[in-house]
């Protein structure tokens, strides 16, 4: 079998004979970027404590404490990279003791190389599945995800699509802006899916869903102790996005603190898990999003400039639904597949009156909130016109400014807003829904017109 190489990452191998120690390094050399070795358990341990190891190729007979006793250890301490023990004396039990204390793969003094490269993809493989079984657990847990897809004939989206094409081969950071739900996720997807890592994992997390207090160790993992509650060790999302794209949505809502940790991260693709005194390498790209103009939050002083800059390595803009009017018809038919389906109910047919409606409608939840009309309106049976208030009706008009040609896209933002909010009796978290758009997201509308 032929070595690939795994370039960044490192090897330890621990064995109290010269010969074997000398054999394992040069092999492990065509393989790792770096490879460290070990005569005892003691040895390896001051290594281990000052270096992340992607690998471990531990003798099970050591002097003083045995390979089998530091593999529990090592398990029981958090460490989930592969483990393959080797030893001169295999038996049923030696290896029954070996595969319970978690190592991928045993083997039997002396071996080839070959043997040991088999060994070593195996156990590469096994972490990789484990990976992806994550990742694809927290897909499935919000079906949406398993919608989303680039929808539109728009020259707008035609160009877009063009620039995906040439900036997803690469490994740039790529910054995401547009309105909320405008579908920035669907474009990270996309990105993802066109790259060279596309077949690894895609592992997106909101930023401004998770608290504070809690993002440092959602991202990077903890060690076991490292605060209140963490009776045990935790692997962040970088851990599961290594070789894929992490997608860091509303970027914009991460802590100030938490930025300066993520700007290091970039520069050095290296992470370090809280609580833990080791660094590990990560190779992950990211993409971010935000639909809030970080060049004002910097400005303001809400975000790093440096983290801004290094960001937007490749900026791309993200339309939204109302600039291209002529895709409206596609994605209404789309989700109408889509959630026909899904609910098992009959398709409806969009009438010519009821498109004019769609595409007049100014969308301000973007496509996120035709996405939740739609499935609405299967569930209704029939599509709700009360619910896609018109701008442009004489009758609407006298509710809002005086000259409603000079009204700008916030003013008309606003007045449908509070229109929406008032037919749902100020019920933040419905109104919410009925515009697809976040509770957060909303609080955040409100409280800046009530400082006007």
């Amino acid at each position: 079998m032929d070595a690939q190489p795994r370039k960044g990452l490192s090897a330890l191998a621990v064995d109290d004979e010269p010969g074997m120690r000398h054999f394992l390094e040069k092999a492990l050399e065509t393989r790792f970027a770096r490879v460290d070795t070990a005569g005892s358990v003691e040895m390896a341990q001051a290594l281990f404590d000052g270096h992340d190891y992607s690998t471990v190729v531990l003798d099970v007979s050591l002097p003083g404490k045995s390979g089998l006793q530091w593999l529990n250890e090592l398990r029981q301490g958090g460490y989930e990279g592969d483990v393959i023990l080797i030893t001169g004396y295999a038996d049923m039990d030696t290896a029954i003791g070996a595969l319970r204390a978690g190592a991928q793969d045993f083997l039997q003094k002396p071996f080839r190389i070959d043997q040991l490269w088999y060994a070593l993809d195996r156990a590469a493989d096994q972490n990789r599945l484990k990976r992806e079984n994550f990742v694809l657990k927290r897909a499935v847990s919000n079906l949406q995800q398993n919608e989303q897809v680039m929808v539109g004939e728009s020259p707008i989206v035609r160009q877009l699509r063009k620039l995906v094409a040439k900036v997803a081969p690469t490994d740039s950071t790529v910054l995401l802006t547009g309105e909320s739900g405008s579908g920035k996720e669907v474009l990270a997807r996309t990105l993802h899916g066109m790259s060279l890592r596309s077949e690894r994992p895609f592992v997106p997390i909101n930023c401004g869903a998770i608290s504070p207090e809690l993002i440092e160790s959602e991202l990077f993992g903890h060690a076991k102790g490292a605060f209140t509650g963490a009776n045990e060790s935790h692997q962040g999302l970088f851990y599961y996005a290594q070789g894929g794209t992490l997608f860091l949505d509303e970027i914009g809502e991460l802590p100030l603190s938490m930025q300066t940790k993520l700007l290091r991260v970039l520069e050095d693709r290296r992470i370090r898990p809280v609580g833990s005194t080791k660094e590990v390498d990560v190779d992950v790209r990211i993409v971010a999003a935000t639909n809030v103009n970080l060049d004002v939050e910097v400005k303001r002083g809400r975000f790093r400039q440096d983290l801004y800059y290094r960001l937007q390595v490749m900026p791309i803009e993200m339309p939204p639904l109302r600039s291209r009017p002529e895709d409206i018809e596609l994605l209404a038919n789309y989700f109408i597949k889509v959630f026909a389906k899904k609910l098992r109910i009959d398709p409806l047919k969009i009438s010519p009156d009821m498109l004019a409606r769609l595409q007049a409608y100014e969308w301000p939840g973007n496509v996120r909130e035709l996405r939740n009309f739609i499935e609405r309106s299967l569930i209704l049976g029939y599509f709700p016109k009360e619910d896609l208030p018109l701008n442009l009706d004489l009758d609407e008009r006298e509710h809002t400014a005086e000259d409603p040609q000079n009204e700008s896209l916030e003013q008309v933002e606003k007045a449908h807003i509070l229109r929406v909010l008032n037919a749902c009796s100020g019920n933040k978290s419905e109104a919410a829904r009925r515009l697809g758009v976040s509770r957060k997201t909303l609080e955040r509308k409100c409280m800046a017109w009530s400082q006007e």
